[in-house]
């Protein structure tokens, strides 16, 4: 018999559906796993609060929400009224907030039941799990190896069988990466897309939320979710918005899996004249692999070299450390954060505005040179990580060498981040050692249902769903 964390969302969504299985033995079920957890992907459980929810939903008539008694969790750096919110900081500790983000309010409305929190780096500012607070977040079945971050904790619970899909944000690669090394399915959207965290109204417009997943058409299921349609329709709050040139489901989209598209290989990465940047074969063999199928799927295939983007690594460090400077912590608190997010936020509070205004600006310049030279393309591939999985220590101590490593580690995300761009990474390939790696699909405005139509195909070809279940914890 299937046990029910074997089940895709889809399948577990119809069960629930359907009436052979509760909430509350879903939520059980999951409570049950999340209990002989290896990979510190929770920091909190919310148990009691879990089962009440899933038994007012087993109470309603209505089961049709898109996540109708699906478990899922809140990153660590999402605000849920009356759930501890410590953003992986030792400042933060205990924190418990009055309300919620409007990310919590859409899912709960989507029928979605929070079974807690999900681990991140302090503050999200590193693209590895780890804190002083909570400890590592490891790959499930290695404990020597971080799970990626930010949204490391999604990843690890998604990829250990402790929930069906998990929601995570995304500001520089931080649902793409851990996805990536977990083995999973991770979906930025477009800026301005998900009108609940949309990247709009914050310097940069980098941070987005997003969902990771161990398929295409879960991860489109919680997108979904996310969108918060009313009466079908996006409530977008703001002119500025993202077409939705599908004019429909994200889900059918990823269903259908149709369509023959324009696919460009990218050479080059924006951090090249700063970082010595190193794309490992296994990055390289995962783009092969991806090539190959996508080939053998009748889709075009060309190169493209990575534009010309100036200064864009010192323009990236800026607009990171302001983002940085602007945590509100006092004398004490800042006594009690961790070296980097100390370096990046003491460093921060030297800007100038005019030197954030021009860092905004020349992120203005980066957008439009990236969406020119992408938009003979229906998406561009790059590996998602340069690298596979890496051990606990290899970022080192110094915050400034550990910068780099993140850098080096991940140099194909950040720029996706500061273009407003859709992208996806796909469990196309595993080492010789077993480590997963990712492909990694750029797409065009607004157009995240051709990147999940394609990540269909793929996935059709490259049967990913049962990959990870040997990684599941008992």
């Amino acid at each position: 018999m299937t046990a029910l964390h074997e089940l895709t969302a889809i399948d577990l969504w119809d069960a629930l559906h359907r009436r052979r299985v509760s909430a509350r033995e879903v939520a059980e079920h999951y409570l049950g796993r999340i209990a002989r957890d290896t990979t510190n992907a929770f920091v909190t459980v919310t148990a009691d609060a879990a089962l009440a929810r899933a038994d007012a939903l087993d109470a309603a008539d209505d089961r049709t929400p898109v996540m109708f008694g699906l478990p899922f969790a809140d990153k660590d750096l999402v605000q849920r009224a009356g759930v501890r919110t410590q953003f992986g900081s030792r400042a933060r500790e205990g924190f418990v907030p009055s309300v919620s983000d409007p990310i919590v309010e859409v899912l709960d409305a989507a029928g979605g039941v929070s079974l807690g929190k999900t681990a991140t780096p302090e503050f999200g500012f590193s693209g590895h799990t780890s804190s002083a607070l909570t400890g590592h977040t490891t790959l499930p079945g290695r404990p020597d190896l971080g799970a990626g971050g930010s949204s490391g904790g999604a990843a690890a619970a998604v990829a250990a069988g402790l929930l069906p899909f998990a929601p995570g944000s995304d500001g520089g690669g931080s649902i793409r990466i851990p996805a990536s090394i977990c083995g999973l399915v991770g979906l930025k959207p477009s800026r301005g897309r998900v009108p609940a965290h949309s990247g709009l109204g914050q310097i940069g417009g980098l941070s987005v939320s997003g969902p990771i997943a161990r398929t295409v058409r879960d991860a489109a299921l919680l997108m979904e979710a996310m969108l918060g349609r009313v009466n079908g329709v996006v409530p977008h709050r703001t002119t500025l918005r993202s077409p939705e040139p599908d004019g429909g489901s994200l889900l059918a989209a990823a269903t259908r899996g149709e369509g023959r598209f324009r696919i460009a290989v990218l050479e080059g990465t924006p951090w090249d004249d700063a970082v010595d940047v190193t794309i490992s074969q296994d990055a390289r063999d995962a783009v092969a692999v991806a090539v190959r199928e996508l080939d053998a799927a009748g889709h075009g295939i060309d190169e493209l070299a990575m534009p010309a983007l100036p200064g864009y690594a010192d323009t990236f460090a800026t607009l990171w450390r302001y983002g940085a400077a602007g945590i509100p912590f006092t004398a004490e608190e800042r006594e009690r954060v961790e070296p980097l997010t100390r370096w990046l936020a003491d460093a921060g509070r030297t800007l100038t505005p005019g030197e954030v205004a021009q860092a905004v600006a020349l992120f203005t310049a980066y957008e439009r040179t990236v969406l020119t030279a992408f938009a003979p393309f229906d998406a561009v591939l790059t590996p998602t990580t340069a690298l596979p999985a890496r051990p606990l220590d290899w970022y080192g101590d110094d915050p400034e060498e550990s910068f780099r490593q993140q850098v080096r580690h991940t140099p194909h995300t950040s720029f996706v981040n500061v273009s407003g761009l859709p992208a996806i990474t796909l469990p196309v390939h595993e080492t010789a050692d077993g480590l997963p790696m990712g492909a990694h699909l750029i797409g065009r405005p607004g157009e995240e249902a051709t990147l999940l139509a394609i990540g269909r195909q793929l996935e059709r070809r490259i049967p990913w769903e049962h990959v990870g279940r040997r990684r599941f914890a008992p």
